[in-house]
């Protein structure tokens, strides 16, 4: 697909480009006048999809059909009822349309000290992750995997993620969230919430290497106190260590234009933990 036809901008701030934004909000206009929200500017922090406050309690957001990751979100916040994320008011699933409970204060964990944030993160996820079989309605994170290691490219990194993948036996049987990192757990009273799930099913530890380079400039000290803190929930640290290594690869792979592998959170994480 050529750059004038992608949805997806290849340089930073990253997100989508003016024309699919520009799609998205039209639809999101459309949808609020039908529900009678009153619809604010978009949010610059909701860079791969359409966000606007909806009212004072409430936010639209509008999902590009070309994120395929986020085709079952719904289905997901659904599910869990309020209970860990963001709850769903109201869907238009033809128009990938979502009214969703607005986070309040709405500041995000990566403003809490390392440690606090690292704890809220084990027992957000925790209250996340639930049995979910795979179909119904949500797919294997198996099914992609495979891709998007192809997608990297010929790097060697990408040679050892793929021998590592290889060589797992890999579940299906929990909900994962998919993107879950600082960014998307929001305070909300007394809790914090998660947002913008890209849910599959797999396995727990699938979803603990983002937390690993966010915020952006992990540290190994942060690494390792990540992984010690899931491991202590009961995880398996070599698991987490094999998945930082595989989705390190493909989500660091390629590097864009101008990136080293050293201005890369996600390769910094992958050389750490060999």
């Amino acid at each position: 697909m050529t750059d004038e036809k992608s949805a997806w901008l290849t340089h930073a701030p990253w997100g989508i480009t003016d024309r699919v934004a520009a799609r998205l909000a039209a639809t999101a206009h459309e949808v609020a006048a039908e529900w009678g929200v009153t619809l604010g500017e978009r949010l610059p922090a909701g860079r791969f999809s359409f966000v606007a406050f909806a009212g004072e309690d409430a936010v639209l957001k509008v999902v590009p059909v070309e994120d395929d990751e986020a085709d079952h979100e719904a289905d997901a916040l659904a599910l869990l009822d309020g209970d860990g994320a963001v709850r769903l008011l109201r869907h238009d699933a033809r128009r990938r349309t979502m009214l969703l409970e607005r986070a309040r204060p709405g500041d995000e964990a990566s403003t809490l000290p390392e440690a606090e944030a690292i704890k809220v993160a084990v027992a957000a996820a925790k209250k996340f992750w639930r049995p979910a079989e795979r179909g119904h309605p949500f797919r294997w994170i198996g099914e992609h995997i495979p891709r998007w290691l192809d997608n990297a490219g010929d790097h060697e990194l990408v040679h050892v993620a793929k021998d590592l993948y290889a060589r797992l036996d890999v579940d299906d049987r929990t909900l994962v969230h998919g993107d879950f990192h600082h960014h998307n757990l929001l305070r909300h009273g007394d809790r914090w919430l998660v947002i913008d799930p890209k849910p599959m099913v797999g396995e727990p530890e699938f979803d603990v290497p983002p937390l690993l380079w966010n915020p952006i400039g992990p540290t190994k000290r942060h690494v390792e106190s990540c992984i010690a803190a899931f491991a202590s929930a009961g995880l398996r640290e070599d698991r987490i260590r094999k998945w930082g290594i595989i989705r390190g690869a493909y989500l660091g792979l390629p590097l864009s234009p101008g990136e080293t592998e050293e201005s890369s959170p996600q390769i910094r994480v992958v050389r750490a933990l060999l």
